[in-house]
């Protein structure tokens, strides 16, 4: 079974790669990628970044984790060696050139390289990286249907809302007392 970048997060604190498994009111339930698949529940307190959401900074602004998989894996495919965490500055650079000729050097530092290549390692077996734009753009419509289902409704709420703030804020003033008018 192949899984989507919408699946999978990056938690902070914790090595390597998880999907998520189960939602709680506080946080997510996520598993391990790894051969231990061992499942554990995120704090409020811990950063998680699902993929899908990820993008390195270029000169010409933003490119998402996705396309740059993408064309990681056809020029790992055409013959083009990983780095290793032993590998030397410029040779990482020099490797990130090839995928992404563009990449703001100011910004994408070598542990974000190195990072991606580490992730790209996990998931070559687990992602159809030709999969990958066609799932991510229907989850993106969905997102947008539904944003366009909220927005009336939000637009609605909104006119209620100022008057009742406002009515409550008077009232604050004359009870309180503090707060003088003028």
């Amino acid at each position: 079974m192949a899984l989507y970048l919408s699946e999978i997060v990056a938690v902070s604190g914790k090595p390597g790669l998880h999907k998520v498994v189960g939602k709680r009111s506080n946080g997510l339930i996520v598993e391990g990628l790894d051969e231990g698949k061992k499942r554990f529940p995120t704090s409020i307190t811990q950063k998680v970044s699902f993929l899908s959401d990820i993008s390195m900074y270029t000169y010409e602004g933003d490119e998402k984790l996705e396309d740059i998989l993408k064309i990681l894996h056809e020029k790992v495919s055409g013959g083009l060696a990983l780095i290793t965490k032993k590998s030397s500055g410029e040779e990482v650079q020099a490797f990130f050139r090839h995928i992404l000729a563009n990449f703001d050097e100011d910004q994408v530092y070598n542990s974000d390289i190195l990072k991606l290549v580490s992730w790209y390692t996990i998931l070559k077996d687990m992602v159809d990286f030709n999969e990958l734009s066609p799932a991510e753009d229907v989850a993106e419509d969905d997102k947008s249907t539904t944003k366009e289902k909220k927005a009336p409704a939000k637009k609605a709420v909104t006119p209620k809302a100022a008057p009742k703030a406002q009515s409550k804020a008077k009232g604050g003033v004359k009870k309180g007392g503090n707060l003088k008018a003028g």
